[in-house]
């Protein structure tokens, strides 16, 4: 069996291991007691960016600790390995996600791993489990009320990621760019008493061909789900959460935890909420942003 530190790709200088057990966590990472009637059915998060300062770990271990699941879908670029072989990017925070997501496995969630494009790494150990944790290249979650979801990462419908892949590590490049200055930004802003706001989820709006580039990858992962007979897709990768019906079939992408910070979860009924969240005070609490979008009952199957 592969050693887990081997699983994520990468190696930290002095070889030692990124998993935890060998240093104390300075997170509480217990979760809040929840009933049975609040426990969640599913949680699907994707595009953690692990190895990066732009991850958002304080404000997905927070969330974790408020939402207790039976099964947990890590969707993909959970450990962003492009980056970390630029530059090693490796604080405590990171780790303490880690242990955390071992820690839910040890407990009796089911942590289903598929691997996106910057944990691409990870795809050669479809069907093996580290940790408790399964390595699925796709999977699929049956919702409590039948309907059968598809869950990938979403990268094989990104033409940029398939056809030039030198053009998305520039994109990437200049992604991590926009989001350091995004962070300057931002730290007068909570000086000033402003909210947190985007550059790059503004330009992303901004900018026509990227606004087309998005939905033409929605259509595009969502008819592929109808061809292959499932009622709807859940997917990541472009950092944009979205909940809505295309041409019959359900199309749900849980968003990113380095801007928008959101998640899809599944409630016991089977009612689908996107979840967004969002750091507020000094202490690190965070609160959802807003009522969470809904579309109960959609695509009941036949």
């Amino acid at each position: 069996m592969v050693p887990p530190r081997a699983a994520f790709g990468v190696t930290p200088p002095g070889g030692r291991s990124l998993w935890p057990g060998i240093a104390g966590s300075t997170a509480p990472l217990d979760e809040v007691p929840a009933s049975a009637a609040h426990r969640l059915r599913a949680v699907f998060i994707s595009d953690i960016h692990l190895g990066t300062p732009g991850c958002q770990a304080d404000a997905l271990l927070d969330f974790l600790k408020h939402h207790p699941s039976d099964t947990l879908y890590l969707v993909g670029d959970i450990v962003d390995g492009w980056q970390m072989r630029r530059r090693w990017f490796w604080p405590q925070s990171h780790n303490d996600v880690v242990q955390k997501l071992l820690r839910r496995a040890r407990k009796g969630c089911r942590v289903v791993f598929v691997p996106g494009n910057h944990d691409e790494f990870a795809r050669q150990f479809d069907g093996m489990h580290f940790g408790g944790i399964e390595v699925a290249n796709e999977a699929v979650h049956t919702t409590a009320d039948g309907r059968h979801l598809w869950v990938i990462h979403g990268d094989h419908f990104d033409g940029v990621i398939q056809c030039a892949k030198w053009l998305a590590h520039v994109g990437d490049w200049a992604y991590g760019v926009t989001l350091e200055l995004n962070r300057h930004f931002n730290r007068i802003r909570h000086k000033l008493g402003m909210p947190y706001w985007s550059l790059s989820q503004y330009l992303k709006h901004k900018v026509k061909r990227a606004v087309s580039h998005v939905n033409d990858f929605e259509r595009a992962v969502a008819a592929e789900a109808r061809e292959r007979g499932y009622h709807g897709v859940v997917c990541g990768h472009i950092h944009r959460p979205e909940m809505r019906t295309i041409d019959g079939t359900l199309y749900a992408n849980d968003g990113d935890w380095v801007e928008s910070l959101s998640a899809l979860v599944e409630h016991q009924d089977g009612r689908l909420e996107l979840v967004h969240w969002h750091p507020m005070g000094h202490g690190g609490l965070t609160l959802p942003l807003k009522e969470p979008q809904a579309i109960p009952g959609v695509l009941a199957p036949a």
